[in-house]
């Protein structure tokens, strides 16, 4: 493999990755609720926000900025959850759906009304910033390597969690069945509102490692918009397939932005996502469910 094709790899990797951080937030939801929350790009795009406070200007060290804004986030998932989502759980789908596209317009506009701060591009001070490494004749960039050992060791926590923890295994139950969980004496609403802080947390986690790839800006939120074709692709219903989905959206994008001519890259992974749906309505992990009428 020679060192271009290598360096091009690792990049569609290292965004699949980000694309994959954020679709197991869509994927923890779903999962617990059976809704889908578009506000997770936003709760990345916050994220990146704290960070940035508490990186740059309270000059914090990236071991505990880091930790922090993962504490930070998932606190602020807990809160949206318990104020804005709980209530109107019941509701159609479609109404849950539509508060949470108002819960991102909401941050997004909240944050680019803080004077000076959320109308321009900051760059997240991290130690490992603009450092590489040379493999043959590939100059890889510490940020893309760094991002894909983080997702493979938040991969293994999250299978520990699910596989091993009493918590893990109640909220495996509530996703089966939220009903049966509830009269098994599960605290069904504690998991769903511990579901939408480990989520936010995740997207909190995401936006550092993306802040050294794209900055931190009020717009970067609208990653978002690729992780939903990554979660589809992996099976909506599947955790692995988040990752294994986003992985396979950022490779196929970069392959399309350096072989194919311009304007293909943008839309390659909605073609994906199509031709998925085709072939695979139910993604690569996705359960087949019917339900009898």
């Amino acid at each position: 493999m020679n060192g271009a094709l290598l360096q091009i790899l690792l990049s569609g990797v290292a965004a699949g990755c980000i694309y994959g951080l954020i679709a197991l937030g869509f994927v923890l939801i779903y999962k617990a609720t059976e809704t889908v929350s578009f506000a997770q790009g936003d709760l990345m795009m916050v994220g990146g926000f704290v960070a940035l406070l508490l990186i740059n200007s309270w000059s914090l060290s990236l071991w505990l900025a880091l930790p922090l804004t993962v504490l930070s986030m998932a606190l602020v998932g807990w809160l949206l959850e318990r104020v804005m989502i709980r209530p109107v759980l019941g509701q159609p789908a479609f109404s849950i759906v539509m508060l949470t596209l108002g819960i991102g317009y909401l941050l997004r506009g909240l944050v680019t009304m803080l004077p000076g701060v959320g109308t321009e591009t900051h760059a997240l001070q991290l130690p490992y910033a603009g450092q590489t490494l040379q493999l043959g004749t590939a100059v890889l960039a510490s940020e893309q390597l760094i991002v894909v050992a983080v997702t493979l060791l938040l991969s293994g926590g999250l299978f520990l969690l699910f596989r091993f923890s009493k918590v893990g295994v109640a909220m495996q139950a509530a996703s089966q069945n939220q009903l049966a969980a509830y009269y098994m004496g599960i605290p069904v609403r504690r998991l769903n509102g511990l579901i939408w802080g480990l989520a936010a947390g995740v997207a909190g986690l995401a936006a550092v490692l993306l802040a050294p790839v794209t900055f931190v800006h009020a717009n970067m939120g609208f990653i978002g918009l690729k992780a939903f074709p990554a979660a589809v692709v992996g099976g909506f219903g599947s955790l692995p397939g988040a990752i294994v989905g986003g992985v396979i959206i950022g490779v196929v994008e970069s392959l399309a932005g350096f072989y194919l001519p311009e304007g293909f890259k943008d839309v390659s992974a909605y073609v994906l996502v199509l031709v998925m749906l085709a072939l695979m309505p139910h993604g690569l992990f996705g359960e087949r469910l019917a339900k009898k009428v």
